[in-house]
């Protein structure tokens, strides 16, 4: 079973609740939830408010109450900041931690699927391909920071905000 993204010893001594605006209790036992980016890089350094809302989340995986999956979209924009900044170790790590969760992997189909959706919610390709990904392997939700998904229906999207 994966574990919340813990690549740092603070991050491994401090214990996170997750704020009143998601209630990981809402999904139900056992379902697949597909997350963004942003809630990964909140986790991973440790974020002092942003980190706490999405923690419920990574604790209620940790229990084996639901499964994280991922996109190789997630996998390449949390690298970004480490390999920008050098360093390459940190890097490694935070690609480890990843891909302990479900990865999704995007195809032909998926792209295309993305395509259109894209086109329908006026979404950032990025974006499109998560959404794309969490419909094809029918996550109960797509977790993220992102407001541009405030337009997509079909699908329970949480945000954090």
């Amino acid at each position: 079973m994966a574990r919340a993204p813990s690549p740092s010893a603070p991050t491994q001594r401090r214990r996170l609740r997750a704020t009143p605006s998601l209630t990981w209790n809402e999904i139900p036992v056992g379902a697949t939830v597909l997350v963004d980016t942003a809630p990964f890089i909140y986790m991973l350094q440790d974020h002092p408010t942003l980190a706490p809302r999405f923690a419920g989340m990574f604790e209620a995986e940790r229990r084996g109450e639901l499964a994280i999956a991922i996109t190789p979209v997630t996998v390449a924009e949390v690298l970004v900041g480490p390999l920008k900044a050098g360093q390459d170790g940190l890097a490694r790590r935070y690609e480890r931690a990843l891909l302990a969760y479900e990865l999704v992997p995007i195809d032909a189909a998926l792209a295309a699927q993305a395509a259109r959706l894209r086109v329908r919610y006026r979404l950032r390709l990025p974006d499109a391909l998560q959404l794309a990904a969490a419909l094809e392997i029918g996550a109960h939700a797509l977790v993220t920071f992102d407001r541009d998904f405030t337009a997509v229906d079909g699908l329970l999207v949480l945000t954090g905000v």
